[in-house]
C-alpha cells in the first residue's frame, strides 16, 4: 500500500496510508469499528477506487492482473452468496468464472468442513457455516494471497481453532495473508505481524516478536525494602527495576524465584509477588484510543496508555491526524 486516500464527500476514511504485507506470512489489520478497514482491503483488491495513492499486488494494481482470482482470494462479506442456491451450485458457479475446473467446488466443500451441507440452501446456513463458504470461494482459484475481512464472525470456538490452524499452515507452506479482525487474542496467536490504524492513518506496523519484546511481563515485588533489592539485583546483572507509586518493585527479566532468593540472601522480607502480562488487546486499547469516547462510567474506563508507560523500548506510533470534528 503507497500512500492509500479515500475520500467520501467531506469524510476521509482513509488518509495517505502506507505498508507493507511480507510473504510467507500471516498480517493482523487493525483498527477500531469505522477506522478504514474494509475500505483499504476493497481498494487493494479493486472494489473501490482510491481518492489518492495505489495498492500493488505482485508488484502491480490488482485490477492488472491477469487471472486475479488465481492469485489473490479475497473475503471481504461473507452474506453476499444468493440464499437460494446451494453450496455447491454456488462454488461451481464461481469455478466457470475463474476458470478452473469444477471439481475444486467438491474439494473445497470437504477443506472447510462443508461436505455434508453441499446440497443445502445458503439461506439456511448460519453465520459461521457462510463464513466457512466464503473462505472455500476464496479458495477455488488456489491463491497466493488471501485477504479476509473479520473471517472468524459467527464462528464456534472449534470454527476458530480451525481457521487459525488453516491459515498458519497456508502461510508456511508460502502462502500470504493479510487479515482483520476484532478477536485480537486470536490473532496475537496466530499473526507474524500487525499493522494498526486508527481513523484511516497508521498507528503502528511491527512484527509480533517486536511487539512481544517490547511489551516484556515483569514482576511486581512487595518487599519490606525495595531499595536495598533493588541494588542486589543490579549486583547481580539485573538492572530492569523500578520502584512503583505504590511502593511495589517491577522487575523485568528475572523470575520470581530468582528474585526470592536474592531477597532472602540479603535479609529482604517478601511479601509477595504477582506477574503481569501486557497483551495485545491493551496495547491495542491504548493507541487507539479516542476515536469514539463513550461517557465516562462509575465502574471503570478502558485501560490507556498511561498504563503501559513503565514498560520500556516500545514501538513508536504515530497519533493520526485529526480536524475538527474528530476526522482525519
Amino acid at each position: 500500500m503507497d500512500g492509500l486516500t479515500k475520500t467520501f464527500g467531506s469524510v476521509t476514511a482513509v488518509s495517505n496510508l502506507s505498508f507493507t504485507v511480507p510473504r510467507g506470512s500471516i498480517t493482523g489489520f487493525l483498527g477500531p469499528n469505522g477506522s478504514g478497514k474494509t475500505t483499504t482491503l476493497s481498494m487493494v483488491t479493486g472494489l473501490v477506487r482510491p481518492t489518492a495513492g495505489t495498492a500493488y499486488v505482485d508488484g502491480v494494481p490488482f485490477g492488472r492482473l491477469e487471472h486475479p482470482a488465481q492469485i489473490v482470494g479475497a473475503v471481504l462479506d461473507a452474506q453476499s452468496a444468493h440464499p437460494k442456491h446451494t453450496a455447491a451450485t454456488h462454488l461451481r458457479a464461481y469455478c466457470a468464472a475463474m476458470g478452473v475446473p469444477d471439481d475444486r467446488a467438491a474439494r473445497m466443500l470437504d477443506l472447510v468442513g462443508l461436505t455434508s451441507a453441499a446440497r443445502r440452501r445458503i439461506g439456511e446456513f448460519s453465520l459461521g457455516m457462510r463464513q466457512r463458504l466464503a473462505l472455500a470461494t476464496a479458495l477455488l482459484g488456489q491463491p497466493r494471497y488471501l485477504i479476509l475481512d473479520e473471517p472468524a464472525n459467527g464462528l464456534d470456538p472449534e470454527g476458530m481453532a480451525w481457521l487459525r490452524d488453516f491459515l498458519v499452515t497456508f502461510a508456511r507452506n508460502g502462502g500470504t495473508v493479510l487479515i482483520s479482525s476484532h478477536i485480537l487474542r486470536e490473532v496475537e496467536q496466530m499473526a507474524d505481524h500487525l499493522v494498526i490504524i486508527s481513523r484511516g492513518a497508521l498507528v503502528m506496523q511491527t512484527s509480533m516478536a517486536e511487539l512481544r519484546n517490547a511489551y516484556r511481563s515483569r514482576v511486581l515485588v512487595a518487599v519490606s525494602d525495595p531499595v536495598k533489592l533493588a541494588t542486589a539485583l543490579a549486583a547481580s546483572g539485573f538492572t530492569d527495576a523500578q520502584i512503583q507509586p505504590d511502593g511495589r518493585l517491577a522487575v523485568v527479566g528475572v523470575e520470581p524465584d530468582r528474585i526470592a532468593a536474592l531477597a532472602s540472601e540479603h535479609g529482604i522480607t517478601l511479601f509477595g509477588t504477582s506477574i503481569e502480562h501486557v497483551d495485545l488487546e491493551q496495547v491495542f486499547l491504548a493507541i487507539t484510543a479516542g476515536q469514539y469516547t463513550a461517557a465516562p462510567q462509575n465502574f471503570g474506563a478502558p485501560q490507556n496508555l498511561q498504563n503501559l508507560q513503565n514498560f520500556q523500548g516500545r514501538p513508536t506510533f504515530q497519533q493520526p491526524p485529526t480536524g475538527p470534528g474528530g476526522h482525519p
